[in-house]
């Protein structure tokens, strides 16, 4: 007996959940292990992270490709998020221009990886993960349909 081929929309909706449980984790190692506190932009960024943990969670049990359209809307608006704060730490005249964001700088670099990954990046990498693979998600309904 044939096992039925799976869905390829299946598995990149597997790897988008997976990406966000990684950051998430991954902010949450940086604030509560190595006691990091998180600036304002850092808040923000988690706010529109850790709800995919959730909906991409439940999207992956229910096979719904349609939350595709939505995660792409979310992993923008984060997107845009990070690289505005990933812009104040490593554009000169960006972070020269900052406003103050709070007890926390958000030109403050907790870690600088290679120069230039910082916290920031790392959410800018996870965000345009899920912002591609919901992409080609949504494409690929769009064809089935």
């Amino acid at each position: 007996m044939k096992e039925p081929k799976k869905d390829l929309r299946e598995t990149l909706l597997f790897a988008a959940w997976a990406t966000s449980i990684i950051a998430m984790f991954g902010s949450l190692y940086f604030s509560e292990i190595r006691q990091y506190e998180p600036c304002l932009l850092c808040w923000y960024q988690r706010i529109l992270m850790y709800p995919f943990t959730l909906i991409l969670g439940i999207a992956v049990v229910k096979r719904d490709y349609k939350i595709s359209f939505y995660t792409m809307i979310m992993a923008a608006a984060g997107g845009l998020i990070s690289l505005y704060h990933y812009s104040l730490q490593k554009v000169p005249f960006m972070a020269d221009n900052a406003v103050t964001c709070g007890r926390v700088p958000c030109t403050g670099q907790y870690i600088n990886w290679l120069g230039f990954i910082t916290i920031p990046f790392l959410a800018l990498t996870a965000f345009i993960i899920i912002f591609a693979l919901s992409l080609v998600i949504w494409k690929k309904s769009k064809e089935e349909a």
